[in-house]
């Protein structure tokens, strides 16, 4: 049987041609890139061409791309280097309520040193109420984070007006946002906009695993965290890996490179609302207008898990919520103030330019069969 993989926001397959990167550049470039010798200016080379496509795919500039290992190590970077950076005037941070762990968990950290914190709820549609964030913001506040869109239900916030309205506010407080479930699928250009800082993840838009980056803006104060060589403008020392951050190029440079791309995604999203809208026991927690490329839901009276490994057994592979949660309850859903009936049951699929209708139609099939079959079973 085929397999019927729609579990993109946790991970993607690496593209063939993304995969042939790494490989060249790890057979014909593993010099050190701060080597001075002609095989380390080389790996130079493609590592300041790698910058130019991640800084153009954002619409910022070279020297504001700063590389890391994934999204999560960004995030922290940008955290705790924003909150260091200014601790000696401010004690207060801004938060939604349903940020990453990679977020969440660097600003409980804080919390527990005595910073002050302020959690914006989401609705229960999902979305988060960006004039709240902005209310929150006094003049002591050193950062305001939030998600471009929202990993487990795909609610999309206006970030760039929320960084506008927040340096009104307050002009020296940051925003820290975080990209990685928008980079390549929603339009932005950074540069124009009053953003700190945004993270990004490779492994989300068909790279490896195990690299990043993170946006800086070009004056911005942001304190380093690591400690170590002058690698990427001592943000983030170490040596880089080339290989990947050249396949994390080729890999955003492909995906924007696919015109139809929206087009089929936005169709297999209508597909499967369509189809989830008529069926007895779903109720639908992903709002009308989060990103195509995710669909979260519920299915009456049947556990997340016990779903997942029926829809397993037919070869379909979703979620229950963030893969970073580890099968934990909903930390979104939660916060959105859900019954537990719904969050203990809920999916979420999410796509990627790979999927197909094929795969839709098997996810249906066998969640109806499941349906009909766990009902039997709870009699």
């Amino acid at each position: 049987m085929p397999l019927h993989y729609l579990d993109n926001a946790a991970t993607t397959r690496v593209a063939d041609t993304v995969a042939d990167t790494a490989d060249a550049v790890l057979r014909a470039h593993y010099a050190n890139p701060s080597s001075l010798y002609a095989p380390g200016a080389q790996s130079e080379f493609v590592l300041s061409g790698a910058r130019e496509t991640v800084a153009a795919s954002l619409g910022a500039q070279p020297g504001e791309i700063v590389f890391t290992a994934c999204g999560s190590e960004g995030n922290n970077l940008a955290v705790l280097g924003a909150v260091k950076a200014r601790a000696a005037w401010a004690d207060h941070i801004v938060v939604t309520g349903y940020e990453h762990p990679s977020v969440q968990n660097p600003v409980a950290a804080l919390e527990k040193e005595g910073w002050r914190v302020t959690v914006v709820r989401p609705d229960a549609s999902g979305h988060v109420d960006a004039g709240a964030l902005v209310r929150a913001v006094g003049s002591k506040t050193a950062l305001v984070t939030a998600m471009h869109v929202n990993n487990e239900v795909g609610s999309i916030l206006d970030v760039a007006a929320l960084a506008k309205a927040v340096k009104e506010k307050n002009s020296r407080t940051a925003v820290h946002i975080d990209g990685v479930q928008a980079w390549g699928k929603v339009p932005q250009r950074l540069n124009g906009t009053a953003i700190d800082s945004y993270a990004v993840s490779g492994h989300k838009i068909h790279a490896p695993k195990g690299v990043g980056a993170l946006y800086v803006r070009r004056g911005y104060n942001l304190a380093p965290v690591f400690l170590g060589g002058g690698q990427e403008q001592k943000r983030r020392p170490g040596t880089e890996n080339v290989a990947y951050i050249a396949a994390m190029a080729r890999a955003i440079e492909r995906m924007l490179a696919d015109r139809g791309r929206a087009g089929r995604i936005a169709a297999l999203n209508k597909t499967l609302r369509d189809a989830l809208a008529g069926m007895p026991g779903i109720v639908l927690n992903s709002p009308a207008d989060a990103l195509p490329e995710l669909v979260n839901f519920s299915v009456e009276g049947v556990k997340s898990e016990t779903m997942l490994h029926f829809l397993e057994s037919r070869d379909v592979y979703v979620s229950s919520g963030s893969a970073c949660s580890r099968g934990e309850a909903s930390h979104t859903l939660t916060a959105m103030g859900l019954p537990k009936s719904r969050v203990d049951t809920a999916l979420r699929v999410s796509f990627s330019g790979e999927s197909t209708p094929e795969d839709v139609r098997a996810l249906l099939d066998a969640l109806a069969e499941g349906m009909r079959t766990l009902a039997k079973i709870r009699r």
